[in-house]
């Protein structure tokens, strides 16, 4: 029997996700391959394509060979990936830049000769604040290594290049998802188009920019050495696939307007769906990109590498066998606040509203502080900043008030730090069951693609599944709400960095 299976890959910052799920969205079988970040003490921080592209041959095969499923079963491939990334290739598919991570930094000076030029242009056209993210990277490589720039045909994402690979694509068939396209730079989000004026603005090669795409495009189908490679038949159709936030919000059933929800990862990232596209001029906070359902939006903000200080703390502050589960029983004795501590988790500048001068730290340490009253003061950082963001989609879209927040990925297995956010917020925090939301969506969208579901929208609400929901305690949110107590000395401190540059 065919089409029993769709395959959903989920490229992720810390490691390559692979799903094979039955048509009525049960997982079959899972495989995980961590990925090596490639970093220096000068903000330059890269990842190998081909490293990737090893992951993802070598998690497809495992799912087959622990599912037992026949090659001839699997539909299609959907693939998601990292957003705000770029790399080059050659006329050829091969790789001519490493994967220039959106968590680099080195491009901090065409983020100001972009925001000098046109940064409220840049907000309006393309629903994104100047940072981080595929514009200065491409001036970067143009007039900082320009011979690479020159011998790059086109820039594309980490997913589209794992795609091509696939299917063999050449650099003509080289494209970029409407998911994708609010990161640009240079594009017209509402219109799905390269914005002359920008591209003309930065002097720009036209010829080095992919299509524009819907994600349920089939690009092209499995190669007969790519698919003995990952125990997988030939010609197996593969598709566009979309950003890694798109896919994570579609399999987490978010397709209605005013529905919240975070995203407990890598990077920190909280986000709504609304159904009309209204930038954020005024904050420069928010990003407003394009939902993988066409007319939704998914206005969202995210702390650079929010999850990744929760990680280098354990990795670097505790004993090598304390476990999250450790430090989250010890964080669980503190009191709101922490003891009057407060945290600042921008290791990597501030990207939401853009301060890439801004760094991180503790401030208010006393002799009474100890390793919970540290971890907490993380956790409670991100919920001030969450509360920021939320004050802002609350402008925006002109909702009075919020119902509830959906959690998803590593970090809403934490009932503390769910714990923590709601009280912040005042917002009921629903676990969601599924942890692959993320490859889920891309399966829908490959599913959709390959005619097995009629309505993306309606297959993600029937395969949502919700679990534990932690209420918000009135004694702690009016701590936590009193301004100029803890919510607000965060904001005083954040203001006092900015004013002293990102330092004091």
């Amino acid at each position: 029997m065919k089409d029993k299976f769709i395959i959903g890959i989920d490229i992720g910052t810390q490691g390559v996700k692979t799903s094979l799920f039955h048509i009525s969205g049960k997982i079959a079988a899972e495989a995980f391959e961590p990925s090596i970040l490639i970093t220096d003490n000068r903000g330059n921080v890269e990842q190998d394509p081909e490293e990737i592209y090893s992951s993802v041959i070598n998690t497809i095969r495992q799912v087959m060979e622990k599912s037992g499923a026949e090659p001839s079963e699997i539909a299609s491939i959907g693939i998601d990936g990292q957003m705000a990334g770029i790399m080059g290739i050659d006329k050829n598919w091969n790789a001519v830049t490493p994967y220039d991570s959106w968590l680099d930094t080195k491009c901090e000076k065409y983020i100001l000769k972009m925001k000098e030029a046109a940064e409220e242009q840049i907000i309006k056209t393309t629903g994104c604040p100047v940072t981080y993210a595929h514009g200065p990277k491409v001036l970067w490589w143009k007039n900082e290594r320009p011979e690479v720039y020159s011998n790059t045909a086109k820039f594309i994402m980490l997913s589209t290049y794992v795609a091509g690979r696939l299917a063999g694509l050449k650099a003509k068939d080289a494209y970029i998802d409407y998911t994708h396209i609010h990161f640009s730079g240079f594009c017209d989000t509402e219109k799905k188009e390269w914005s002359e004026e920008l591209v003309k603005e930065f002097r720009i090669d036209n010829d080095k920019l992919p299509e524009i795409v819907e994600p349920w495009k089939v690009v092209g189908k499995l190669l007969s050495p790519e698919a003995e490679k990952c125990s997988l038949a030939e010609g197996t159709p593969v598709v566009a696939g979309c950003g890694d936030q798109a896919a994570t919000s579609l399999g987490a059933g978010i397709i209605k307007q005013g529905m919240v929800f975070d995203v407990a990862g890598t990077a920190s990232v909280f986000s709504c769906c609304v159904d009309s596209f209204k930038p954020d001029v005024k904050n420069k906070t928010l990003l407003f990109p394009r939902a993988v359902i066409d007319g939704l939006w998914i206005p969202l903000a995210y702390i650079n590498g929010g999850g990744l200080c929760l990680k280098w703390f354990r990795d670097n502050l505790a004993e090598k066998e304390t476990t999250y589960g450790i430090l989250d029983s010890e964080t669980e004795k503190i009191a709101p606040g922490s003891e009057g501590l407060v945290f600042i988790p921008h290791f990597a500048g501030r990207v939401c509203p853009n301060m890439p001068n801004m760094r991180g730290g503790w401030f208010g340490l006393n002799f009474n502080h100890g390793r919970g009253h540290l971890f907490k003061a993380v956790m409670e950082s991100i919920a001030y900043e969450y509360r920021i963001y939320m004050d802002i989609l609350k402008e925006l879209t002109d909702e009075k008030e919020f119902s509830h927040v959906f959690v998803m990925g590593g970090g809403s297995q934490s009932g503390i730090f769910n714990k923590i956010k709601a009280d912040v917020l005042g917002l009921p925090y629903i676990q969601l069951e599924r942890a692959s939301t993320a490859t889920l969506g891309s399966a829908i969208v490959a599913g959709y693609a390959s005619g097995i579901y009629a309505d993306m929208a309606e297959t993600a609400d029937k395969m949502t599944e919700t679990g534990k929901t932690f209420y918000p305690d009135s004694a702690n949110r009016e701590i936590y709400r009193k301004q100029g107590d803890l919510y607000g000395r965060y904001l005083n401190l954040l203001e006092k960095k900015d004013e002293a540059d990102g330092s004091f």
